[in-house]
């Protein structure tokens, strides 16, 4: 790629609340968060840029610390490039941050993992104010048969079983590093991490953890579905308004 004079790569640090977008790509004619990101650069240096997400995150689905690249071509200071961009985003979408790096990183595939946080809320009575900040499961659940079943996703697997019927993947192989499940008052979160996620990955993996907990599947479920693939021995996909894109990690 030619560089100018000017020409910089520009790592931004995002957190958003997805609720009233049609997820992270940009499609014509609905709102995005990449749409929207793409314009408040736009309309406050003059640049048309295409900004480059460490992954997508569909309708509803929240981010904490997305991840995106882009190359600034104009001389803009980037230490105040954050507050810049956030003068022409709506409220709801905020830089975070903004850091020059390497003209060879890429936001996606210089990516080593990515976590996720699931958010639930537990009470026999729904909360009007969480309605689109969490999942909500009305029976109780059991926070060590969870713990029991999420230490079988551990690892390198192959998860088949554990994505949308509609997922477009030629590889279904994945490592999870780690699932930590904390529970504080009526909220437990749920943090995934892994080396990549396939389509609605997080959502079933979560949603398994639930039905075990409820006595809907058994471990034996869960192992079929993890070693024959069987996406109908994994449990439900859960709400998209309960999952959070927790962050993105590089070398």
């Amino acid at each position: 790629m030619f560089y100018n004079v000017f020409m910089k790569r520009i790592l931004l640090t995002i957190e958003y609340d997805g609720t009233n977008y049609s997820g992270w790509q940009k499609q014509p004619n609905v709102r995005t968060i990449q749409g929207e990101i793409e314009k408040a650069i736009f309309n406050s240096i003059g640049q048309e840029v295409e900004i480059f997400g460490s992954g997508r995150t569909d309708a509803k689905v929240h981010a904490l610390n997305q991840k995106a690249h882009f190359d600034l071509a104009v001389p803009v200071p980037v230490s105040k490039l954050a507050d810049i961009i956030n003068n022409c985003l709506p409220d709801d979408i905020v830089i975070k941050e903004a850091v020059e790096v390497d003209e060879n990183f890429h936001a996606r595939f210089s990516l080593i993992r990515k976590c996720y946080r699931y958010k639930i809320y537990n009470s026999e009575q729904k909360n009007a104010f969480l309605a689109n900040r969490v999942g909500y499961v009305r029976r109780k659940l059991d926070i060590s048969k969870m713990r029991q079943a999420s230490s079988l996703l551990i690892g390198e697997h192959n998860f088949r079983g554990f994505c949308s019927s509609n997922t477009c993947a030629e590889n279904f192989v994945r490592t999870i590093y780690d699932i930590k499940i904390a529970e504080e008052d009526n909220f437990i979160k749920i943090d995934v991490c892994g080396s990549g996620f396939l389509y609605n990955m997080v959502r079933i993996i979560v949603g398994t953890l639930v039905d075990y907990s409820l006595g809907k599947l058994t471990l034996e479920d869960i192992k079929i579905a993890l070693n024959e693939g069987k996406r109908e021995h994994a449990g439900q996909t859960m709400a998209p308004q309960g999952l959070y894109l927790k962050d993105a990690i590089y070398e």
